[in-house]
């Protein structure tokens, strides 16, 4: 007899981040699988907000809670809250992201604090919190959304490149110490159409594209297809690996 629980009464979905974006778009396909939703977010309000009402509108389950996912003691609540509102968590997405242009001579020690912190201790920070939950699942998910730069490093960001690639390592450790009930595997984005990436597309799409064997950027929901499937049933025998979801332009 198949005792999985029907759409209704699926567990919650940790998205960090995702008052716009990429996290936005991953919010909006796993409501869709069923997932009661957490929308996190630290300052846009009124996005996350936004993203909730359109998930709920189409028939899916949505709350909204403010955690700055660089501090332990508000990751902490944030996963209980969603815990108690969805009956469970059986997945985790660390998506939050934190980058600024800034080169070794102009980075100041907060900078560096602050990019390791939302773009990797979040990370450890959530999937520690949500252990219990995430184990008392048949089966549980954690993906973390990584970047380009991991790959490639930066000569503006050193901070934000090191935190990523240090994302690599934390998946394949996560990966190794909670299988086999739990996968753990990180999306590698490339050049995708966000906010963050706003300033340089409007200025330099045409040439960033030429060097994209794709021919463009990458729109979020593309990136949250991929995440999609590494979260499902399906993708239980993928654990530890990196999918660079990039057009081609790091192979």
């Amino acid at each position: 007899m198949n005792h999985e629980p029907t759409v209704q009464s699926m567990p919650g979905a940790i998205v960090s981040g995702s008052s716009r974006g990429i996290g936005a778009a991953i919010a909006r396909r796993l409501a869709t699988a069923g997932y009661g939703v957490c929308i996190n977010y630290v300052e846009n309000e009124d996005s996350a907000r936004t993203v909730a009402e359109e998930i709920v509108a189409s028939g899916g389950r949505a709350i909204v809670v403010r955690a700055d996912v660089g501090d332990c003691d508000q990751v902490q609540r944030m996963v209980k809250e969603t815990a108690a509102a969805f009956g469970g968590i059986r997945i985790v997405v660390n998506n939050a992201g934190f980058s600024q242009h800034s080169t070794l001579d102009e980075m100041t020690v907060d900078d560096w604090s602050r990019a390791v912190a939302v773009n990797l201790s979040s990370a450890m920070f959530t999937v520690r919190a949500a252990l219990p939950f995430l184990t008392n699942q048949p089966w549980g998910r954690v993906v973390n959304i990584c970047s380009l730069r991991a790959m490639t490093g930066s000569d503006h960001g050193s901070h934000y490149a090191a935190a990523k690639s240090g994302l690599i390592g934390l998946t394949k450790s996560f990966a190794l110490e909670l299988a086999p009930l739990i996968t753990v595997n990180a999306v590698s984005p490339g050049y995708t159409r966000t906010d963050m990436n706003a300033t340089a597309l409007a200025t330099r799409e045409a040439q960033i594209a030429a060097k994209i064997p794709a021919g463009r950027v990458a729109e979020p929901d593309e990136i949250a297809a991929a995440v999609a499937f590494l979260a499902s049933e399906d993708a239980a025998y993928i654990t530890g690996q990196t999918i660079n979801v990039n057009g081609g332009i790091y192979m």
